[in-house]
């Protein structure tokens, strides 16, 4: 047997880790600002301001908009997720079993990605509701009123998240699921726990703020939050003689922070 076949099998379950992760570790990263490759422990999110257009007379000097510039730091902390796979049994383990421990890595890290990012909207100062109630369709009215009163953009970077209880009230809206009103975009259909109306991509997620039946869900735009990604997920593998196993350690660094509060609003609602 070649001396490095261990070599083979660390980068076949690094991918495997890697394609776990993107497909199913984390539902957030890919609707937020996201920055990859940041060197150091902290990374620059620039929130810039709004531009005003002026006239100028013939040959004169174009105005300058001056926008106002305001970084935004975030900063990045280095996370790690391992298992340790004994010799023995790594005799019975087929490629099945390996994905299944690759997953299991992946979905580690994917829910400490969303567990960043949700941190980061919990920043969130504006809101509708006050838990009295569930998600209703006045709710989600008053929540997109703050964003257009922001000018934020509908420029179909909306994303709203909400907790499995929220989902389901989202179904009993007539709006939210009738083909009269999204075409095809049908959840009954689809049997997803994402899809768009009123032009925001609606998210089912486990793990949103919740405290004695009070539940906080958000809708944001993409622009609000920041993602920083110092080092992707990366795997070791390392033989233990004393343990007589492998070590798999899974890890990454990464950090979240909210840009712009005025893009994301809390919906406060009775669980």
């Amino acid at each position: 047997m070649s001396v490095s076949i261990d070599q083979v099998f660390v980068k076949q379950f690094e991918a495997d880790v890697h394609l776990a992760y993107q497909q199913m570790g984390t539902k957030l990263r890919s609707t937020i600002r996201s920055k990859s490759g940041v060197v150091g422990t902290s990374t620059t999110f620039q929130k810039v301001g709004k531009g005003i257009a002026s006239t100028k007379s013939r040959h004169g000097i174009v105005p300058v908009m001056n926008l106002n510039h305001t970084p935004v730091e975030c900063t990045l902390q280095d996370y790690y997720a391992g298992d340790w796979v004994d010799a023995l049994d790594e005799l019975k383990i087929n490629v099945d079993e390996r994905r299944v421990v690759a997953s299991a890595g992946a979905y580690a890290l994917g829910r400490k990605t969303d567990e960043l990012i949700i941190g980061a909207m919990n920043n969130a100062t504006q809101y509708v509701g006050d838990y009295s109630t569930g998600l209703t369709k006045s709710l989600i009215l008053e929540a997109i009123e703050k964003l257009n009163t922001n000018d934020v953009p509908d420029d179909g970077r909306r994303f709203a998240v909400v907790g499995v209880h929220q989902w389901n009230e989202l179904l009993g809206i007539d709006e939210f699921v009738s083909a009269d009103y999204v075409g095809n975009d049908l959840p009954f259909v689809t049997g997803g726990a994402i899809k768009k109306w009123l032009g925001i991509t609606w998210i089912m997620h486990n793990d949103l703020p919740v405290a004695s039946d009070k539940r906080d869900c958000f809708i944001y735009h993409a622009s609000s939050i920041g993602h920083a990604c110092g080092q992707e997920v990366k795997t070791d593998i390392s033989w233990h003689g004393e343990r007589a196993a492998h070590f798999i350690s899974n890890s990454m660094s990464q950090g979240a922070v909210l840009i712009d509060a005025d893009g994301i609003v809390r919906v406060k609602c009775d669980e």
